[in-house]
């Protein structure tokens, strides 16, 4: 195989990294109101958050991103085909880094939250200092996890017309005849770049207050 049809792999591969991080990104910031949600004694808040999860996690994320990119435009809303598959994974990946993060607020201990508050913090200061840094360095791993899981789950998006990385190996494949040496390097970039997330996983969790040195 050429380097040429390395080098387009790799340009596809910005592609894949890019819809994937903006979507994790975009996921945590739902993910946390989905949380807050969850954790709230307010049952007007718990049901939406409960009905918002459950479909998001119990319908393949194929079928999302097909009935996203197809219903958008019947309510009048035309965006390219980036944005909606930016919008399918972010949704559900939120749905799955809400409940890491539910079971990673209610692991903070009580004792933990009382000691903070007999100092004299406020509620957002125990917030800010106690309660975020304890939830993260409980959940960061499973959020690791989901993170790997949506760059090898954004092979998916080709479907709404983007060509990522897998799509690249594909249509080069059916190009070239050269499937095996194609999917194989198209796999050597997966693993690299799930090497990296985990690595860089692995040292934020080190960073974080509380963690074991």
């Amino acid at each position: 195989m050429s380097f040429k049809l390395f080098e387009l792999l790799l340009q596809a591969s910005i592609y894949t990294v890019t819809i994937s991080v903006v979507s994790i990104l975009i996921g945590f910031a739902i993910a946390i109101l989905l949380s807050g949600m969850l954790l709230s004694l307010r049952r007007h808040l718990v049901l939406p958050a409960r009905i918002f999860i459950s479909f998001f996690r119990g319908v393949p994320l194929l079928v999302q991103l097909l009935l996203i990119y197809n219903l958008l435009p019947v309510i009048g809303i035309n965006v390219p085909s980036v944005v909606a598959a930016v919008i399918g994974l972010s949704l559900c990946t939120a749905a799955y880094q809400a409940e890491n993060l539910r079971g990673g607020f209610a692991s903070v201990p009580v004792g933990l939250v009382e000691s903070a508050e007999m100092v004299g913090l406020t509620p957002g200061q125990i917030f800010r200092r106690i309660k975020v840094p304890t939830a993260l360095r409980l959940t960061l791993p499973a959020l690791v996890n989901e993170a790997i899981l949506i760059l090898k789950a954004s092979s998916l998006v080709s479907v709404v017309g983007i060509v990522e990385l897998t799509r690249m190996a594909q249509d080069l494949a059916g190009s070239t005849f050269l499937p095996l040496q194609l999917f194989a390097s198209a796999g050597l970039i997966y693993l690299v770049i799930n090497w990296i997330v985990a690595l860089a996983g692995g040292l934020i969790e080190r960073s974080l207050p509380g963690a074991p040195r």
